[in-house]
């Protein structure tokens, strides 16, 4: 019983943390829901207990618990998936995803992201780099140059750097980045890595096939430990949405993007 508030404790207070020092996206949505249904379950176990041991109760105890294992399961692939296709150093190309921007500056989140990609072109000098992204609409410029210039300030050439500043999803991401790697010289086959947190990288791989990119690897980027909760916890969602849609929700299911993501300024900021 202890153990139980010390968990609702914790969670409550990281909730109430993410409302002055994040803004609203599905991850922390689920945050909240969570704490909410810990702190409600730490107040009233005693009659829920009662409730759940017997009749309708007892059936109901057994779905949430089957959907908490298959949720637990789906955060452990999150994390595995990974890094199951790391880089063999055979690639030419580096697509860095956008994550969104505070102003004209990456996120915390991107900015992973970008020293991952960083590395890896310090020891592949011949790597060229693709930083992908558009403008949100809080966005002062577009997520691919404010990409572009800090990887320049951390010292890649600029011919190395190419921004590309018009996708809104990760769909989009590599199908424009495509055409800037076919405007010299790729193709479809070039070896290529992108770089994304690494709790994105399936679901990234997955659209980067959908582009046409047969031979991709991933550069996994570490999450920032305030983001690790939400990020995996949104992640399950939309895996499963891609799982059944096969897309990001881009197009014709962009209104649910308040809803389910699948638009990466709601999901990765």
């Amino acid at each position: 019983m202890v153990l139980l508030w010390v968990v609702a404790a914790a969670l409550t207070v990281y909730a109430v943390s993410l409302v002055f020092t994040s803004n609203f996206n599905m991850g922390n949505l689920l945050v909240w829901l969570l704490a909410a249904a810990v702190d409600g379950f730490a107040i009233w176990h005693r009659p829920l207990c009662a409730w759940f041991s017997a009749g309708a109760g007892r059936v109901v105890f057994w779905v949430l618990a089957a959907g908490a294992l298959v949720y637990a399961a789906l955060l452990v692939f999150v994390g595995v998936s990974g890094y199951t296709h790391t880089p063999t150093g055979q690639e030419q190309a580096v697509i860095v995803l956008g994550a969104g921007l505070r102003g004209d500056r990456p996120s915390l989140l991107l900015r992973y992201r970008l020293d991952a990609a960083y590395a890896y072109a310090q020891e592949h000098p011949e790597v060229l780099v693709i930083t992908s992204g558009g403008q949100g609409r809080d966005e002062w410029v577009p997520e691919g140059q404010a990409m572009r210039e800090y990887l320049i300030s951390k010292g890649l050439p600029p011919e190395r750097v190419l921004a590309e500043s018009e996708s809104t999803s990760t769909e989009e991401n590599f199908a424009f980045s495509l055409e800037i790697l076919k405007a010299h010289g790729m193709e479809e086959t070039t070896p290529i890595a992108f770089a994304t947190n690494n709790f994105h990288c399936y679901r990234a791989g997955r659209y980067a096939a959908m582009a046409g990119f047969t031979q991709v690897t991933t550069i996994p980027a570490a999450t920032p430990l305030r983001s690790v909760l939400p990020c995996y916890l949104r992640e399950v969602l939309a895996l499963l949405y891609y799982w059944v849609f096969k897309t990001s929700a881009s197009g014709p299911m962009h209104a649910m993007v308040g809803i389910l993501d699948l638009n990466k300024r709601f999901f990765y900021r």
